[in-house]
């Protein structure tokens, strides 16, 4: 494939716009402002030189995720396809500079983030009905009697470790 793939570190210009297609796909749509810097030799400073503006969409469960965790002013990396849209408006000719998003993260070199794995449950013909549960779940969730749980040396094999999904 010959498509321009960019990685673009700015900073979220708008609030993520989430929407649905026609038939049902998550998408979301936000601006992305990414300003050059340069370093001024006359002021010994670094100062602001342009900024430059892209569209991003993102598709499906990045919709979903971005739409969860994106807010205006956080600084972002996002990476995807670049695509470049230009029209006539008003008599003026204007260029829409757009990425479609492969993958979007935190700037972690202004701050710090918590990443929680989203579960996703695809039911297979072997899983129980979505409104019961698992024997074997059931029975690990059972309240512990007064002497504790048994070790595994007692069940004869290997207990088995749950950890809760807090996402």
């Amino acid at each position: 494939m010959n498509e321009t793939m960019v990685t673009v570190v700015g900073n979220a210009a708008t609030s993520a716009e989430y929407r649905t297609t026609q038939s049902g796909v998550p998408a979301v749509r936000f601006r992305l402002a990414a300003t050059v810097r340069r370093f001024d030799q006359a002021s010994g400073s670094w100062t602001d030189a342009y900024t430059n503006f892209f569209t991003v969409w993102a598709w499906r469960q990045l919709a979903d995720n971005v739409a969860a965790s994106v807010a205006i002013g956080e600084p972002l990396l996002v990476r995807g396809r670049l695509r470049v849209r230009e029209y006539e408006k008003e008599g003026v000719r204007c260029t829409d500079p757009t990425i479609d998003a492969t993958a979007v993260g935190h700037d972690l070199g202004w701050g710090t983030a918590a990443f929680r794995r989203v579960s996703r449950l695809k039911p297979s013909f072997a899983d129980p009905p979505r409104g019961d549960l698992d024997a074997a779940v059931r029975g690990a969730l059972a309240p512990v009697p007064a002497g504790g749980a048994p070790d595994a040396a007692e069940q004869g094999e290997r207990a088995p470790v749950l950890t809760p999904d807090l996402g």
